[in-house]
Order: C-alpha cells, then structure tokens, then sequence
C-alpha cells in the first residue's frame, strides 16, 4: 500500500485529494495547519512518518494579506518547502507541489509552461522561490518533483471570499453589485485538480515537472453571474460600475497539452456542471 502525506489536507484543495486517494486505497498521513504542525520547524518535520509520496498544499496564500505581512508571507511559504523537501531527500520520497497562477499578464493565449513568468505579489513571488527550491533539490540530490500551477480552483467548500461562492450567497438578494464584468478566467474543478495529483503519484518516474491545472476555456465574470442566476433559478439582478481594477488581467487560459500527453489527465466537470454543484452543496448545507 502505498503511503501518502499530505500537508493541509484539512484545507480546500486537500480534502478533496484525501478523499479520492482513500478511495483508491492508499495509506494516508494527514498534517492540518500551523496550529498541529509547524512545517518551518525542521525538528517537527523530520518526524512526520515516512512516505513514498508527499503532496505539499500548505501555505499561506491570500494574495492581500502578503502585502501587509511579506515577511510572514516568505518565512512560511519558502521555509516550510525547503523542510518539505529536505524530509523527501532523506526518507527517499517524491514531492508533488501546489504552486499557483505565475504568468502575470499573458503575452499569448492558452498559455503554456514555457511562458515567461511574472509574478505581481509576495504571495506568488514566494511561490516561485518554491519552485526554483523544487527543481534545486532534483537537480542535486535526485528528488522527484511534480510542480502543479492551478488556474481558478473552485468547488463545493471553498472559502466565501473567492468569486463563485461569494456570487452563490447573494443569489437572493434583488440586486448583485460587482465591478468589471469583462475578466475572462480559466476555472479548474476541486475533484479534476484531484484526479491529475493521483495520476501524478501513480506514474512513477523519477523526474522533474511542471504542468498547469485548467480547463482550457476561459469564462468571464459576466457569463458566471448569469450562469448562477440561471442555474439557482434566482430573480436576482446583475449592477456592473465596470470599475477598472488597477493592474487588471483581462484574460487567462491554460495550454493544457502537457498534462494531457504525460499523465494523460483532462478535465471532466465542465463550469456549467460544477457551478451546478456548488449550488446544490450551499442549498444542503443551509
């Protein structure tokens, strides 16, 4: 059986990967957050139990927060990779790393790995930091590294400060105030991003990869609005000011061709799908 820690498996993404890893029958090791675990602390970590595989998910990651707390930002996020890594060099293990959005504003679309990396806050600064760690401990001491970039992960129990569920609590109010309606964003299902870190773990090769994790169609603010009216049957109105947020990126869409050749992972819940999942989880949990 094969043994599998992860860390943050209490949080959004995590829970959703210990579910389908235990139903395929592996042997799990759950660590939570920084208050059952100090992953900075070096003496803490190297007794976590030894695994073939550790799928490293915790960090702190609300882009606003690391401009009024980057020091706390970089301490963690790069401190707790290294320890991370450091425990695979020793107990032999692969690491699979969650990363995030890098590109900035894309020169071209769908965007694939090879393009130019951009960075525009602590938050995915130390994310990269973390990468260059990964690729690091391959490079000299051999550890496998399978590196994800997500695009826009949603799904049932994501915390109500990101977009989907924040729209889903306001479904009865008479009107929904937003801003601009044009972003365009590839969203990615909780149970899709998943399966790709199974078929990670079940290919077995030694190497170092990165693949980005969307669905490769982009939708926008507008569309997902309407797409949720719709589907919570709701009398709702939509008010866009069309306020330009400084720095705004207009467009991203993932070039998912690499994941889909090596891994032979695709995305299976389409946005209208998943969207209609979301809904009918708020309704049972009311």
């Amino acid at each position: 059986m094969t043994k599998v820690l992860i860390t943050g498996c209490n949080g959004f993404v995590g829970r959703s990967i210990n579910k389908l890893l235990e139903s395929k029958s592996f042997e799990i090791f759950k660590t939570g957050d920084s208050n059952t675990l100090n992953l900075c602390e070096w003496n803490a970590v190297k007794k976590m139990p030894r695994s073939e595989i550790i799928v490293h998910l915790a960090s702190k990651n609300f882009v606003p927060d690391s401009f009024k707390e980057p020091l706390n930002y970089y301490n963690n996020n790069i401190l707790s990779t290294l320890n991370i890594l450091e425990k695979a060099k020793v107990d032999g293990s692969k690491v699979i790393f969650f990363s995030t959005y890098v590109y900035g504003s894309p020169s071209y679309l769908p965007i694939d790995e090879s393009h130019t990396k951009s960075p525009k806050n602590p938050y995915t600064q130390s994310k990269l930091i973390c990468e260059e760690l990964c690729e690091a401990y391959h490079r000299d001491f051999g550890v496998p590294v399978t590196i994800f970039r997500p695009f826009n992960i949603y799904g049932p129990n994501q915390n109500s400060s990101f977009f989907i569920p924040t729209i889903i609590s306001q479904v009865n109010n008479e009107i929904i105030q937003l801003n601009d309606s044009r972003p365009k964003r590839d969203f990615i299902y909780v149970d899709d991003v998943a399966m790709a870190v199974y078929l990670s773990i079940i290919n077995n090769k030694d190497s170092f990869r990165i693949y980005n994790l969307g669905s490769g169609v982009s939708t926008s603010v507008r569309e997902i609005v309407n797409m949720i009216i719709k589907l919570s049957k709701s009398n709702a109105s939509v008010n866009f000011s069309e306020q330009i947020r400084q720095g705004e990126i207009i467009e991203t869409i993932a070039n998912i061709t690499k994941i889909k050749n090596e891994l032979g992972w695709l995305p299976t819940i389409s946005i209208d799908k998943g969207i209609g999942c979301c809904i009918d989880h708020t309704k049972k949990s009311r």
